[in-house]
């Protein structure tokens, strides 16, 4: 494999099953609570994807970071184990929350915070212990004082043991060594191939809809985020996994078979 197809997809070898945790957005109780179930059920030859959104929205987006962290280290303690047995998606919030610390080199960054912030990144920002006055005053002040800020905000994740490491760990999508899975964020295009994708992965959920037959000789499809909030899906072909987390609903896993099967799932 190249080694830029490397760093932006995540390639699940040896898999028997794959498990998948739907979006989160910062409720740690119920990461908690899914992973201790988990626990129970997972079997040699499964592999984990998180589906992205698990910070935004919710107040416990530390936890959730710190949570992650803590079961990695109980899955990759298994026999046999390696450290790309469990990927870790982009979604549309980890997408923001990398927009900001770049902020200043938007062409207008007053909006493009203030935009972020409605769509669920101040619950992040709080959590990591900035104020919006503040974000918005070095926008205000131009882009020097924008770079201080994020400068900033980078030590202040710095401070929290494997946040930055686990944020910078993010692929664009993931996909079973022989093909037969491909999870992704919130969307795919299915005009275009999975190289040619792009962030539609985590905000193209209008696309999703048309997933409606066999995409790219992938025996199924699975996605974590629906922005629409239409409901979890193991029936269809292209499967959703959102069951409203952090925003009034259930934390949704599912377990998924090479013959795209959906072998398992519960939520919590």
């Amino acid at each position: 494999m190249e080694a830029d197809t490397a760093s932006r997809f995540a390639v699940l070898s040896g898999a028997h099953r794959v498990w998948a945790v739907g979006a989160l957005h910062g409720e740690a109780g119920r990461l908690k609570a899914l992973h201790a179930e988990l626990s129970q059920r997972f079997e040699d030859g499964d592999r984990l994807v998180y589906l992205g959104n698990w910070i935004g929205h919710g107040g416990d987006v530390i936890e959730v970071q710190d949570e992650i962290l803590r079961h990695r280290i109980s899955v990759l303690a298994r026999p046999g184990a390696e450290s790309d047995h469990v990927a870790y998606l982009r979604g549309a919030q980890e997408e923001m929350w990398r927009k900001l610390l770049q902020l200043q080199f938007a062409p207008d960054p007053v909006d493009v915070l203030d935009w972020m912030l409605v769509h669920g990144l101040e619950a992040t920002l709080r959590a990591y212990g900035q104020k919006v006055a503040e974000a918005r005053s070095a926008c205000r002040d131009g882009a020097l004082s924008i770079a201080k800020w994020t400068t900033h905000v980078h030590g202040v994740v710095r401070a929290h043991p494997g946040h930055e490491e686990l944020l910078s760990a993010l692929r664009r999508a993931a996909f079973t060594l022989g093909g037969e899975l491909l999870f992704v964020a919130a969307g795919i295009d299915p005009s275009r191939p999975v190289s040619q994708q792009s962030d539609t992965f985590w905000w193209g959920s209008s696309y999703y809809s048309r997933v409606e037959k066999p995409y790219e000789g992938y025996r199924r499809v699975v996605r974590g985020h629906d922005r629409h909030l239409t409901g979890v899906d193991l029936d269809s072909y292209a499967a959703t996994l959102d069951g409203g987390c952090g925003r009034g609903g259930t934390l949704v896993a599912a377990c998924f078979s090479l013959d795209g099967a959906t072998a398992d799932s519960f939520e919590v």
